[in-house]
């Protein structure tokens, strides 16, 4: 198998994704005061839309674990194995981290990429955004766009 192909995990380790993101988040809330669990729900949704397989789904659902929660690699890759824990781990931003070396992380691998490409969707959906005050939409736009451009562009190719 090459660097980017890894096998796709069981239906069981999406729906353990999901119980592991609801119960790392279920005292969390986003900046609009939403359950925290809807968005890593909503990005795990476009990448299915776009044809993305349950690796994909099951990296989505985990991206802010470690990030936000107690959660850590040690205990993704005690779950879900190497190639979505180092996704993970990829998406998983460390403090003080220049951007620059945070997406050159982010495109160490095609999970990490697609899961990003897909946060980035949900966090700047019109309805997302609409629901912020202006200071907070213009700072989140600066910020995608810079992230959009590291990246390489917005493109989340749909898969056949």
């Amino acid at each position: 198998m090459g660097r980017n192909e890894h096998p796709e995990p069981l239906p069981e380790s999406e729906a353990a994704a999901d119980l592991i993101a609801q119960l790392a988040h279920r005292d969390q809330v986003d900046k609009s005061g939403k359950p925290y669990i809807d968005h890593p729900r909503r990005v795990a949704a476009i990448v299915r839309a776009n044809g993305y397989d349950r690796r994909y789904s099951t990296v989505a659902l985990l991206h802010d674990v470690v990030e936000d929660t107690e959660v850590t690699q040690d205990d993704l890759r005690a779950v879900f194995g190497a190639a979505i824990s180092d996704a993970v781990d990829h998406l998983t931003r460390r403090e003080g981290e220049p951007s620059e070396d945070y997406y050159a992380r982010v495109l160490l691998s095609d999970l990490s990429l697609v899961v990003k490409h897909a946060d980035i969707m949900d966090n700047t959906s019109p309805r997302r955004l609409a629901a912020l005050d202006l200071v907070t939409q213009e700072r989140l736009s600066a910020k995608y766009n810079n992230a959009i451009t590291q990246l390489g562009g917005p493109l989340l190719p749909a898969r056949d």
